[in-house]
């Protein structure tokens, strides 16, 4: 048995932030997300695949950040393009830098659906303007959706504070279930404005899902056959599965698509990028404008991350390593012979705990990933982890030997 880490300068922190910050930290960071009392709530700075807490633990990272750390932390040629910038031209203008040209260019060549791109910040800035797209295009106003999507109103899983009107016309249906998305758009298909769907299946606390045969290409099918838009939302598996996305993987263009995370390896930008028919409603009919979305900082560490990622191979290099890893981690969790799914190899592992009519699975799953964290992997209860290129041979090697030993832990449990 393992000994509880020292976490005493994290919770003082968490008691302070408390008194100035709702819930002391945003959202999905907060504790109840992890283990409470056995996760870190405060890091410190990170190295490549490492990252190391206010109390001086260190980890080898899976979450990455929560998936925008495809290279490394700290990677000093993405950052010393962003400093270059900053001291020899500034990156905040009334207008636009020509860097914007550059970085678009780029996308359009490496996606297949990019003819236009609009150039944003977040995840939930570029789905949230998709929908506003679809429907400006299409002068209509459901959506069937499928994934996670972010914070809006009109996709948010937590309601409060929001209008119903704001989201009633959002319609979900269930990934790899082309049969329940054809009987939606029988119902509502002249109502449709856009398929939002996310290329490959990762729903909260579910295991990871690649598409079935025919699955993407019978919703391309659909699209069509009801002239709705078809988006995916490519937040997760943009540059990380392929340079030009799930899309090009699995030979499936959508309409549009959403594009972010691991495509500037840490800084603050996304895209919605698609067709110029559908996209040139943003030139006069759709609105968009934010004082921050132009900043070249991000451009610049976008165009570095992508030069890096097609010349030094990066994602074959993260593919094999996650497969090398997946197959171990499976290996390990069949000979466990514990209720427990992986999932997600080769880009994103997940380790999950089969439902049961007693929930013994929570207590399996809470002290699996106590006994984890206290080994110094850091992956998430509710969550699927990444592979980044900086993880090592020795990172990848010491973590599965660290599931192996967590899943011995839980067998006088189960």
């Amino acid at each position: 048995m393992t000994e509880k880490l020292n976490l005493r300068q994290s919770e003082a922190l968490f008691a302070q932030a408390k008194k100035l910050v709702p819930g002391g930290v945003a959202g999905i960071r907060r504790p109840y997300n992890f283990v409470p009392g056995e996760y870190p709530i405060f890091f410190d700075h990170g190295q490549g695949g490492r990252v190391t807490d206010v109390d001086g633990n260190d980890y080898i990272d899976f979450l990455c950040a929560y998936g925008p750390i495809i290279l490394g932390y700290r990677e000093a040629e993405v950052d010393e393009a962003v400093i270059a910038q900053i001291r020899n031209k500034g990156f905040c203008f009334s207008l636009t830098q020509p860097i914007q040209n550059q970085l678009i260019e780029r996308l359009g060549d490496l996606i297949p659906c990019c003819q236009m791109a609009a150039l944003v910040k977040t995840g939930s800035d570029a789905t949230t303007i998709a929908i506003r797209v679809a429907r400006a295009f299409t002068g209509r106003l459901k959506v069937a959706r499928c994934g996670y999507h972010g914070w809006h109103d009109w996709c948010v899983e937590v309601k409060g504070g929001i209008p119903q009107k704001l989201y009633e016309d959002i319609m979900e249906f269930e990934y790899n279930d082309l049969d329940q998305l054809e009987d939606l758009l029988k119902q509502h298909g002249g109502e449709m404005a856009a398929i939002m769907m996310t290329p490959i299946g990762h729903s909260l606390n579910q295991p990871v899902q690649m598409p079935k045969p025919g699955f993407l290409e019978g919703v391309r099918c659909l699209a069509e056959e009801y002239g709705v838009v078809l988006i995916f939302d490519e937040i997760r598996s943009g540059f990380r599965v392929d340079m030009g996305g799930a899309q090009k993987l699995f030979g499936v263009t959508p309409d549009l698509a959403c594009i972010g995370k691991a495509m500037a390896n840490g800084y603050a930008i996304s895209a919605l990028v698609g067709r110029e028919q559908v996209m040139n409603v943003l030139a006069d009919k759709v609105f968009l404008s934010s004082t921050f979305f132009p900043n070249s900082d991000a451009q610049v560490a976008a165009l570095k991350t992508l030069e890096i990622l097609q010349r030094d191979r990066v994602l074959e290099v993260i593919r094999d390593k996650g497969t090398r890893f997946g197959d171990r981690v499976a290996q390990t969790v069949k000979a466990s012979a514990l209720p427990v799914t992986f999932s997600g190899a080769p880009w994103m592992p997940y380790i999950t705990f089969e439902p049961d009519p007693d929930k013994r699975y929570k207590i399996l799953r809470q002290e699996f990933y106590t006994q984890l964290i206290r080994r110094g992997v850091f992956l998430q209860p509710y969550h699927h982890g990444y592979i980044c290129y900086r993880h090592t041979d020795q990172d990848l090697d010491f973590s599965v030997n660290a599931i192996r030993e967590s899943l011995d832990e839980l067998k006088n449990l189960a």
